[in-house]
């Protein structure tokens, strides 16, 4: 298991494919091995690193197969770099920046992305739990002289956060095609524990979700003064946004990038680690409609 963020350690360790195979294989048979074919648990070593060999029938899987390395068309030490920038650097990394320093095709990096950011995509788990502030904003858009909810060129987006005396813990956030009150519920009850404190605002799209989440409270925000450390999150979502991938035509999976990278702000030396795991345990994603969704 590699730990830490020091670059001299990671590029020491991950110098050759090889050695990123072997990692690899390490993490997709962590449980044991079985057969993709037949299912059988025994095995012998392929010719390249990290490939196994059914001993009954003979079916070769390398490491990267019905993975999201999955058919990869650049090196693979290239790959778990951008995976180690994108976990381990503060702000992520954009996808021109990524073509500079790896000498590849800036789609080709951009494509890779949408991989890692699959894998980022919350579990739905770990529910929100004790104090919660929830609210709804608008990302994206030009200005056509109609602002906030008449602007139909902006997409919106619900945030939830978990605060407690040290500021915010976690956070999730989602995009909803407007803030009804079914569309409000279904995020509340995939990512908040029915028991928490939700504090937000007005909106009447609330109102249904009281129903589900006895402790929600809404209280006046005029300019966000009622949620100051909500405010503060997505005002750092949206100067991240900016400044790393400048457009949102993606951006649920954005949200998923800054969510999960935010929510292990704690535990930065295995962050890594978790996303080369979470990446070995989704299905491989090969067509390109998929990726542009």
């Amino acid at each position: 298991m590699f730990k830490g963020l020091n670059i001299l350690e990671f590029t020491e360790k991950f110098s050759t494919d090889d050695k990123c195979r072997a990692y690899l294989s390490d993490q997709k048979w962590e449980n044991g091995y079985r057969c993709g074919n037949c299912n059988h648990t025994h095995y012998h070593n392929g010719k390249q690193a990290g490939t196994r060999i059914c001993s009954k029938c003979k079916y070769s899987e390398s490491a990267t197969a019905r993975t999201l390395f999955h058919k990869l068309k650049f090196p693979l030490r290239k790959a778990f770099h951008i995976i180690y920038t994108m976990s381990c650097n503060k702000k992520g990394i954009s996808s021109y920046e990524l073509s500079r320093q790896l000498s590849l095709r800036q789609k080709t990096c951009w494509f890779f992305q949408r991989k890692v950011q699959e894998a980022m995509r919350s579990s739905g788990n770990n529910l929100l739990e004790g104090n919660i502030e929830v609210d709804e904003f608008f990302v994206g858009g030009p200005e056509t002289g109609k602002t906030g909810r008449d602007n139909e060129k902006k997409r919106q987006v619900v945030m939830a956060i978990q605060v407690d005396a040290f500021g915010i813990h976690r956070c999730y956030a989602k995009v909803i095609p407007n803030a009804e009150g079914d569309e409000l519920s279904a995020f509340l009850q995939e990512k908040i524990a029915p028991e928490a404190i939700i504090k937000t605002d007005k909106w009447a799209g609330y109102a249904p979700c009281k129903t589900d989440f006895p402790n929600l409270k809404q209280e006046n925000s005029e300019k966000g003064k009622g949620l100051p450390l909500m405010h503060r999150q997505i005002m750092m979502f949206k100067t991240w946004l900016r400044g790393i991938h400048h457009h949102c035509s993606h951006l649920q999976r954005y949200l998923d990038e800054f969510c999960y990278r935010f929510n292990r702000l704690k535990y930065p030396d295995s962050m890594f680690h978790n996303l080369i795991r979470a990446m070995v345990c989704n299905m491989p994603i090969t067509s390109q409609k998929s990726w542009m969704v």
